[in-house]
């Protein structure tokens, strides 16, 4: 009896692929979409939008594998949508692509899944899922294309989430990927990826006045010794190391090196004023499940496109992990998120909490 795999399909070309080659691997595919975020205006671009489910469908009926659109609107409102506003608000820059991946694609999807009588669900990131006989766990690893590895947006996943995922893309490259999906005749072989947020039509900062109903956001802009240099239209506006639409003219450029939500205050200062040696990141967590009892030595990203740096994490009594980098870093921005490697095995992760300065880190 073949082992049937759920594939979440975004109508994109990897996660089309992925289907593909699970198919041909003899899975017993079936493809579902996830609903998450009701759309005003159609957006092509968005992974919900009625032209991705189209395009989805129209894989599907292509590869001859049932196919089926699942509702995970409240969920993500409550859980996705709900923490990106509040974090906004607290002054700090979320990353809700991963906070989705978390709670709805590796939580509530899995879990509806596995409810449905699948084996795995399957996605289109590219990454590598391994055994690893010795420590009999599951291991999380860079996807071997570089260019395109998505490894920092699944450091959060667990041993069950593995047992029960398949990543067919991480031996890939994307080149080859849109060869296949062109081979197998699929009218998405070149289509565009998309890079926008699911959710927001225009710009965050509007998505968030709108939701939230927000009108009066205004507040001081200070330099780093307080004095008072401008006003602001609203915290959320601003993510550590802006320097476009300050609205300022000091006669050099200043970036916002930090976000006070309590008094409603950006804070400005000179480029040198964004490096510091060290972090504090909470909810830490690690893909093995236990969090490391000594110091380590590690490779740490502090964003997306950020490139691995050296670190070392240790543990704090109350749970939130400190990171000290071998070399300061720009612009380190609570909210984000820190995940930690060794050479290409993710080990875990946190959400940056707060940065240290020089004279913090002990």
């Amino acid at each position: 009896m073949k082992e049937k795999v759920i594939v979440a399909m975004s109508g994109g070309v990897d996660s089309s692929v992925a289907a593909v080659l699970l198919k041909n691997e003899g899975y017993d595919v079936i493809g579902v979409t996830m609903q998450i975020w009701p759309q005003e205006e159609d957006k092509a671009k968005a992974c919900c939008s009625l032209e991705a489910v189209n395009d989805a469908r129209r894989v599907a009926w292509r590869l001859d594998v049932p196919y089926y659109v699942m509702n995970f609107r409240q969920e993500f409102e409550e859980k996705v949508i709900g923490d990106f506003v509040d974090e906004y608000l607290k002054g700090r820059t979320p990353n809700p692509c991963i906070n989705c991946n978390k709670m709805i694609k590796f939580e509530s999807l899995l879990n509806k899944a596995l409810g449905l009588g699948a084996k795995y669900i399957a996605t289109g990131h590219y990454v590598r899922r391994e055994y690893d006989e010795k420590t009999q766990q599951y291991i999380l690893k860079t996807g071997l294309d570089e260019s395109k590895d998505q490894s920092y947006a699944l450091y959060h996943m667990n041993q069950k989430q593995l047992q029960h995922t398949l990543f067919p893309l991480g031996k890939y490259k994307k080149t080859e990927i849109r060869q296949i999906a062109k081979e197998a005749g699929l009218a998405v072989a070149e289509k565009q990826e998309s890079q926008d947020i699911c959710f927001v039509e225009t710009t965050h900062s509007d998505f968030l006045e709108k939701y939230r109903n927000i009108s009066d956001n205004q507040g001081n802009i200070v330099d780093s010794q307080g004095n008072y240099l401008g006003r602001h239209k609203g915290i959320y506006r601003y993510t550590i190391g802006q320097h476009k639409g300050l609205g300022l003219s000091l006669g050099y450029p200043v970036y916002v090196t930090r976000i006070d939500a309590a008094t409603n205050t950006i804070h400005v200062g000179k480029s040198e004023e964004l490096f510091h040696t060290g972090l504090i990141a909470e909810n830490a967590h690690f893909i093995s499940g236990e969090l490391p009892q000594q110091p380590i030595n590690v490779k740490a990203k502090i964003r997306y496109n950020a490139p691995k740096v050296a670190a070392v994490i240790t543990v704090l009594s109350d749970g939130n992990l400190q990171v000290i980098f071998e070399k300061a870093q720009r612009a380190i921005t609570p909210g984000q998120t820190v995940v930690f490697y060794e050479e290409d095995k993710v080990l875990g992760g946190g959400i940056i909490r707060e940065v240290l300065k020089s004279e913090d880190n002990t």
